[in-house]
């Protein structure tokens, strides 16, 4: 299909259309989408779009047929699109969606019931069907910002990352000169859609004309069971997801035989946990991707080498590798080969929704805009970097990037008098350790009123009271000292 119109996501997807032959584009449970069909909805719910003139589209939904074909109705409606999740609390989601001026939204059954109050909404899953006579002859003219996502933020309100089209151009152009997939791959698809690595599950995946499968829960259960009855060839996920298959049973010698690429994004990760994947996957070329949101999915990566990869690791961390094509960087504050990581480049963000936000995130180098990552990084031999850990307050856990501060300041308006929130290393990876201040509270009551403002992932599972907090030679909070106290009492009890 000859659309007359160049960039942006969907255009991939068209593709896909092409090169599939009518085959699946998302496999949803026992449900299958093709592409032909996924073609002929997003047309149908692109044109109830376009005429109401919706130019920015929230899409409130679980992974379904709902989301996918309305991720694509926004995109072929020349709108941006604002991927929320409905299991999030409402008044989170009403934030985000005055925040991103959305003007209209597409619902699932489910997201239906958190829609805030005045916003326009189209529900195909429950009765709210366009009429044929809406539907689109062909995608119109994208808008420059293909999509928002929000990221935790450090005020106790989201913040809203712009991802413009041409960025994600540069991106899937440089993924199509890498990577050999072809309409015989089958993709996973691990990631919730308002995560940006799910962008990625999805469009190489039609770019491809492949299928994409969502991956239920139960699967881990019995991954390489999973794998080989859907034919997964490609799969992305965080490294978390290598302890549960592990604990699970799944990585066995040999047990993961169909796989031909292995990605992992979203937290380090370490040489251990890639070897044993390697082992299960022997036929897999495995990659470690690295970026934050503000650089469009990923913006490095590193290809994984049985010998050389755990002789160059640091603190049996895989490195992030180079940086992508077309983009500059520089360690600020560098000493000894270490610093924060700055990029510039075509994936970076054009700015946040709020501009406020953008203090101190960006700095001007040889006329040249560089987003600090707050990450601090190592050069190794060549062009690699090795990821050595975070600057400032955030972590990740579980593939979220956590901002301490928002923690606290949930915490806060909860009624502790004061609070630390930490990263601290467990048996399952980091995980969030919290230390209060004031009366003593039942946990279960925190957690209850935290699960009003944050979403599940951000929510510690871990709290300890205490009458005051240490303090340092300049009279600030020890985080030092709490953090090593939160390790002592997560650290497993010898036996014997």
């Amino acid at each position: 299909m000859d659309t007359g119109l160049t960039g942006g996501p969907h255009t991939r997807f068209l593709r896909g259309l092409e090169r599939s032959g009518g085959g699946v584009a998302v496999h949803v449970g026992d449900q299958t989408l093709t592409y032909d069909r996924l073609h002929e909805l997003a047309l149908l719910w692109g044109g109830a779009l376009a005429e109401t003139g919706a130019r920015t589209v929230g899409v409130l939904a679980g992974k379904g047929v709902t989301a996918y074909a309305g991720i694509l109705a926004g995109l072929y409606a020349g709108a941006t699109i604002v991927p929320l999740r409905p299991d999030f609390p409402a008044a989170r989601t009403a934030q985000m969606v005055e925040a991103a001026g959305i003007d209209t939204i597409v619902a699932d059954e489910r997201g239906l019931a958190v829609v805030p109050d005045g916003v326009p909404v189209l529900a195909p899953e429950c009765g709210d069907r366009p009429r044929a006579s809406q539907a689109l002859s062909g995608p119109l003219a994208p808008a420059d910002t293909s999509y928002v996502l929000f990221t935790s933020g450090s005020t106790g309100r989201p913040k809203g990352v712009r991802i413009g089209r041409a960025a994600l151009d540069h991106y899937f152009g440089l993924l199509d000169e890498r990577y050999d997939f072809t309409p015989d791959d089958v993709f996973s698809q691990t990631f919730d859609l308002n995560f940006d690595c799910a962008m990625f599950d999805l469009f190489c995946a039609w770019g491809a004309g492949a299928p994409a499968v969502v991956l239920p829960g139960g699967a881990y259960r019995n991954l390489p069971r999973f794998a080989a009855e859907r034919g997964l060839t490609v799969w992305f996920s965080t490294p978390s997801a290598i302890d549960l298959v592990r604990r699970t049973g799944g990585l066995t010698p040999g047990a993961l035989p169909g796989l031909r690429w292995s990605f992992f994004a979203g937290e380090a990760l370490t040489v251990r946990d890639t070897a044993d994947w390697r082992a299960a996957a022997s036929s897999s070329i495995v990659e470690n991707l690295y970026g934050p949101t503000e650089l469009t999915v990923t913006v490095s990566g590193y290809r994984w080498d049985d010998v050389e990869t755990p002789r160059v690791a640091v603190n049996g961390v895989v490195p992030i590798g180079e940086v992508h094509a077309g983009h500059d960087y520089l360690l600020l504050d560098e000493d000894a080969g270490e610093g924060e990581l700055c990029i510039a480049g075509p994936q970076m963000t054009p700015g946040y929704l709020d501009p406020a936000d953008e203090r101190g995130r960006f700095l001007e180098r040889d006329g040249k805009r560089f987003y600090r990552t707050g990450d601090r990084v190592r050069r190794l031999g060549g062009a690699d970097l090795a990821y050595l850990g975070r600057l400032d307050s955030q972590v990740q856990v579980l593939g979220w990037r956590v901002e301490l501060t928002e923690v606290e300041h949930a915490l806060r308006d909860c009624g502790v008098q004061d609070v630390v929130a930490l990263g601290v290393a467990g048996d399952a990876g980091t995980e969030l350790f919290v230390f209060y201040t004031g009366g003593e509270r039942p946990v279960l009551e925190m957690v209850r009123a935290l699960r009003a403002v944050l979403p599940e992932g951000v929510i510690p599972r871990h709290y300890r009271h205490v009458d005051e907090f240490p303090l340092n030679s300049n009279r600030k909070i020890d985080r030092k000292t709490l953090a090593a106290r939160a390790a002592e009492i997560l650290a497993p009890v010898p036996v014997g």
